[in-house]
């Protein structure tokens, strides 16, 4: 199983690979529901693991970076994004945190459109325009002033606002009708078109010459306002926007005031009927607590404000025909099946492929070759198959066989030829070749030598890129082959670079038998784990060679574990480089194995939430694991006790619904003392 690090560090290139491509390059790779995917899943490991979290990290910025090709400008109060919410479930969770929080048993919300286009921030002092920026990375901007001043909603003076210092923000879009009449130009003139208006708005925004720009078309709507001085403001959103539409600002006109969540869900579902309507894209709505002295009280996590979330709208649909189904190997083994479809329009883009997910799934929809399927997408979600389509006007048309994984790879892994194998709680199956598989190179080498495990300094994501694709490393044992040569042949690796990296190399072939078994990146093998099979085994070759029954004696190695370690040891390609490891140099102290004495706090699980004032998170859970306690990331009813820190959140509140014990820093500082 791929560490938290390792996962965290697979993310953060991901999440800022899809940025890039999104707000620099105006060239999307993944819908926004994977990125978002992505996004909430980094957050979630984030927080359950707040000592992994670096000043990098995508959880602590908004959107990409600016352009270098125009200014930079800093904004001057932050300009924020919003957490999204998907389902009701979602939305009332919302709610009842809102409620909880400010001791209101019905809270007063402006609801209104979520624009599918570009943020801006219009600077007026003396009541003329004199900045317009996007938001950038929230904090730093670019300086579009001169484009901005192209869009003829966009008002150049705000005579009601002449002895201010204003910020208005709000939405750069393209109307359908623009957007489609730039398309045709784009086709006509032999140019590319534009995948959807977002993207159209984006890209005419952000041109050098606004001439472009103004030819462009473009729109806006304001949200809300950023900093104000010498101005008096009302004191809530709705009241704050009705002057803003005095000033002669457009606002868009479906938005209005609800009370409670019933009134949140009433203007989704009102908004999601009008949506094909409307003459613009939009891809959702977005929910504010009306009152913003109470906003102030709620404030802000690291990214976005407590007091809004924007309600996704769900994915559109098409039908059309499921030619084959081939099998992707992902970069942590998983064999995902992949439809191939006849092309469809449909979301804003041509869909050929689609996910099904899982095996499971494919049976749960009884979905075949051959067959007619509804694919969904939208701007949400990866494409998929939402169900099959079985038309009455055909008769008894001859299906072709039920999708068998299994069978139809033959039990072998489609890259490497490996073999494949599925846990009885997974949906997925899974290629046993770690260490060897081409489609999990890179990240093998990258859990390889991560921090925790082999700790080779300076191998990162980029340099492993590069390695794996001028074919200079295959497996981990390859990194003890490379020699200076090969190295300063790579792009920016100069002979100090060089001569580092081998140090670091040639460092870690002293290691500890825990840490290598935590680098073979064996699935549902953690670090603790790792620790626990080293304790008990002793040696390598006794680990390999032991059976489920030995492997289960081991502390908190349960089923699961355990066949994950034989199918990873039964597979010869692994046990190959493993061999090779050890010729190359790589070693460490082997003894006898040691009994595992009973701890304190074994069987016990905690969950640690909210900042500790006297010990760091790493250091509580170190003193907790010391003690035989399990340290686990989310709430649940089999967790014994919740240590709750300041500025606890969700868990807490989860704690206190399940009625799990909960614990002060004091308290747990009692119990590590008594136990130590």
């Amino acid at each position: 199983m791929m560490d938290d690090a390792a996962r965290i560090a697979q993310l953060r290139a991901e999440i800022e690979r899809h940025a890039h491509a999104y707000y620099v390059l105006d060239a999307p790779i993944v819908p926004d529901a994977e990125y978002d995917r992505l996004f909430r899943e980094l957050q979630a490991i984030e927080a359950a693991h707040p000592e992994l979290v670096s000043p990098d990290s995508p959880t602590l910025r908004v959107g990409g970076e600016p352009l270098k090709s125009f200014a930079q400008v800093q904004h001057r109060t932050p300009m924020l994004s919003l957490n999204n919410a998907f389902t009701e479930d979602e939305v009332r969770a919302f709610d009842a945190r809102i409620r909880e929080a400010s001791g209101v048993a019905a809270v007063e919300y402006a609801v209104e459109l979520k624009f599918d286009g570009l943020a801006v921030n219009l600077s007026y002092r003396q009541g003329l325009l004199v900045q317009g920026a996007t938001r950038g990375d929230g904090n730093t901007g670019e300086d579009v002033t001169e484009n901005l001043r192209t869009v003829r909603s966009i008002p150049l003076r705000l005579p009601d606002a002449a002895d201010a210092d204003l910020e208005v923000r709000g939405e750069v879009l393209m109307f359908t009708r623009d957007f489609e009449k730039l398309n045709a130009q784009q086709l006509a003139s032999g140019e590319k078109a534009f995948v959807n208006p977002r993207n159209a708005a984006a890209g005419s925004l952000r041109q050098l010459d606004s001439r472009v720009t103004a030819a462009r078309h473009l729109s806006f709507f304001a949200y809300g306002i950023g900093l104000c001085e010498g101005l008096s403001l009302p004191g809530c959103h709705d009241q704050q926007m009705s002057m803003v539409a005095q000033w002669g600002v457009p606002v868009a006109r479906l938005h209005r005031k609800v009370s409670g969540v019933d009134g949140l869900l009433d203007f989704y579902r009102e908004v999601g009927e009008l949506r094909a309507t409307l003459p613009f894209a939009i891809d959702g709505v977005v929910y504010k607590v009306n009152d913003l002295a109470l906003q102030q009280q709620l404030g802000f996590v690291s990214r976005a404000p407590r007091f809004a979330i924007a309600h996704k709208f769900p994915a559109e649909e098409a039908m059309t025909t499921l030619t084959d189904i081939d099998i992707q190997v992902g970069r942590t083994g998983s064999l995902t099946p992949v439809a191939r479809l006849t092309p469809v329009f449909v979301g804003g883009v041509t869909v050929t492929n689609a996910t099904l997910h899982n095996e499971d799934e494919i049976r749960r929809k009884d979905v075949r070759i051959g067959d007619k399927v509804v694919v969904r997408r939208a701007g949400d979600v990866i494409p998929e198959v939402a169900r099959v389509v079985l038309d009455p006007s055909e008769g008894e048309r001859v299906r072709s066989e039920p999708f068998d994984l299994f069978r139809r790879l033959d039990g072998k892994c489609p890259v490497c030829g490996s073999h494949i194998s599925r846990a009885a709680d997974e949906a997925a199956w899974r290629c046993t070749g770690g260490l060897f598989c081409p489609a999990q190179r890179k990240q093998a080498l990258l859990h390889f030598a991560g921090r925790r495990a082999m700790n080779i300094d300076g191998l990162g994501d980029k340099l492993v890129d590069q390695l794996v694709d001028a074919n200079l490393v295959a497996t981990p044992a390859d990194l003890y082959r490379l020699g200076m040569t090969a190295l300063v042949s790579l792009e920016r690796m100069g002979e100090k670079s060089a001569l580092n990296l081998l140090e670091a190399i040639g460092k870690s072939r002293d290691t500890s038998l825990a840490r290598f078994i935590f680098a073979l990146g064996i699935r549902n093998v953690g670090e603790a784990t790792a620790k626990d099979l080293a304790q008990h085994f002793g040696a390598l070759d006794k680990l390999i060679s032991a059976d489920l029954d030995r492997l289960q004696q081991v502390r908190d190695v349960g089923p699961v574990v355990a066949e994950s370690m034989i199918d990873f040891f039964a597979e010869a390609h692994n046990l190959a480089v493993i061999q090779q490891l050890r010729e190359a140099g790589v070693h460490w102290d082997e003894g006898e194995p040691q009994p595992q004495r009973s701890l304190p706090l074994s069987g016990k699980t905690f969950v640690l939430t909210g900042t500790l004032s006297t010990l760091s998170r790493q250091q509580a859970q170190a003193a907790l694991e010391a003690l035989g306690a399990r340290v686990s990331g989310s709430v649940s009813k089999k967790t014994d006790y919740v240590v709750a820190g300041a500025e606890s959140g969700s868990k807490l509140d989860r704690a206190l619904e399940l009625k799990v014990a909960v614990l002060t820093e004091d308290e747990l500082c009692s119990l590590i003392g008594e136990g130590a």
